[in-house]
């Protein structure tokens, strides 16, 4: 499996969804700066080490993860994104986040589950 073709697809996924929310900041993967992209292929190795346990990784354990990573990184909640600052309005619990925010890590989720099913040949049965 191609891990950065993943990260790729899942990322314009995510770019897609945010701008048919009215949310135009994300850039495309070509132009998206290298610890955007760096945070996609965390991602993704985060849900395909579940996978390949049998499990599925939930949306809250998938947010909770990239909680964890931008706040190694020095990451702290702020009203609007603002890398420079290191400041991300989705920088709360999952139960905080708004249903337009969850909708992220589901599509994340499942992008990457449809390219481990493919690649093992099996459905993923839920």
């Amino acid at each position: 499996m191609n891990i950065e073709q993943v990260a790729r697809i899942a990322h314009e996924t995510n770019r897609a969804y945010c701008a048919s929310i009215g949310d135009y900041s994300q850039p495309l993967w070509e132009d998206a700066p290298e610890w955007q992209r760096v945070s996609a292929l965390t991602g993704v190795n985060f849900h395909l080490t579940i996978l390949k346990k049998g499990s599925h990784p939930s949306p809250v354990a998938s947010h909770e993860s990239w909680l964890q990573e931008k706040k190694a990184q020095g990451w702290k909640y702020g009203k609007e994104k603002n890398p420079e600052k290191k400041e991300h309005p989705c920088f709360v619990p999952y139960d905080e986040l708004p249903l337009e925010q969850r909708m992220k890590d589901f599509l994340f989720a499942h992008i990457v589950e449809a390219f481990y099913a493919a690649e093992a040949k099996t459905t993923v049965v839920r």
